[in-house]
Parts: C-alpha cells; structure tokens; sequence
C-alpha cells in the first residue's frame, strides 16, 4: 500500500451528503460512505428519528431497511404510514421484514443493490465486534447505520460500544433530539424530531 502525502491527502475527492436546513445545522455534511450509529432508550423518539432520516437520504439514494426486530409488524406498519415512507421516489426506501445477516450481506453484494443500508437493531443481528468489522469491510461503498438499544445514555452491549467509537458519526437519541456525537456535528449540534414535545420535555417555552 502506498504512503500518502499531505496533498494526497488533500486532493482526495470525498461524496458528501447534501443535507440543508436542519439536517445541516445537526450534522453538517456526513460522507455518503461508513458507519453511523444511532442509540436511544424506548420512547425517547429514535424510531421517528430514523424514519425521517430515511426519507431524507431517500431523497439522492436506495435506503433498505432490515427490520430484525420489528419484522413486518404493527409498529412497522405505523411508522411506515406515519411518515408517509410512500411518498419516497419510487425504489428510494424498501424495508425487508427480517433478513438474517449473512443473506442480507449477500444481497448488498449484489449489482446495483441499496447505497444506504439500515440495520435495526445491532443487538438482533448478534454481532461481535469482530463480525461488526468484517461485515463493514465487506461492504465499504455503503453507507450503514446500525439501530441500537441504549443502557442509559451509551449503547447497550460492549460490542455496541465499540461500534460508536468505531461509527464515523454516532447519534444519541434523547427526549425527541437527536445529537450528533460523531466527526460531523453542524453548527446547531442536533436535530429536533417533533419540535412541540420536545420543548415540552427540555423544559422550553
């Protein structure tokens, strides 16, 4: 492997992620490439969070939603119509109710598979840390953000844990906010998911 130069460095041409607005303000311009966590305790708005995210990327990329956990059930079913996820362009957002990982890696081999790879939850797929790394080495053009659960304000699990020091942006999930605690924070530092409740839950007026 070549060693780089400073202006090797420079001159490298990274794909971003047009966000605007307050996707922006939260997480400025994340590459289109990587790892991204996303953490939060129950109720605490992750999964509205991540249908909104969804829908946004859905906007430039194919989003594909491994629902482990939720499968195809009620609740998957409510936040898909809840948000609208119809309306994302056609072919912009599928969600597979359940794919064990080793077949779901198959399939995002594939040509022309989803760029945007959505993995709900971490601890349903029973990585270790080690499975976590050769799955993402596997599949270095995506961009694949891991649902976890959370022990109190850090992911819950070890190996969770290393996934979020590992993730290039991390984001945690509390009283209807979401915080960018990754390489990427815009100027605001996070993105409000439903702005009426969570001023009621910060104690805003």
């Amino acid at each position: 492997m070549k060693a780089l130069s400073p202006t090797d460095i420079l001159r490298m041409k990274k794909a971003t992620i047009p966000f605007t607005g307050a996707w922006e303000e939260a997480f400025g311009s994340p590459e289109w490439v990587g790892v991204w966590i996303v953490w939060g305790n129950s109720a605490s708005g992750k999964t509205s969070f991540v249908m909104q995210l969804c829908k946004e990327l859905a906007r430039w990329k194919r989003v594909v939603y491994n629902s482990l956990e939720q499968r195809s059930s009620l609740t998957m079913q409510n936040a898909v119509r809840d948000y609208n996820m119809q309306q994302c362009r056609r072919g912009g957002f599928q969600v597979i109710p359940g794919e064990p990982l080793d077949k779901f890696s198959e399939r995002l081999l594939k040509p022309r598979s989803p760029e945007v790879v959505v993995i709900d939850s971490y601890q349903y797929t029973q990585m270790g840390y080690k499975d976590y790394i050769a799955f993402k080495e596997r599949h270095p053009d995506k961009l694949i953000i891991f649902i976890s659960h959370a022990d109190g304000a850090q992911p819950d699990g070890r190996a969770a844990k290393k996934v979020k020091y590992d993730a290039e942006l991390k984001v945690y999930v509390d009283k209807f906010r979401a915080f960018s605690l990754g390489r990427t924070v815009g100027q605001r530092g996070y993105y409000t998911i439903w702005e009426e409740r969570a001023k009621e839950l910060w104690g805003e007026e």
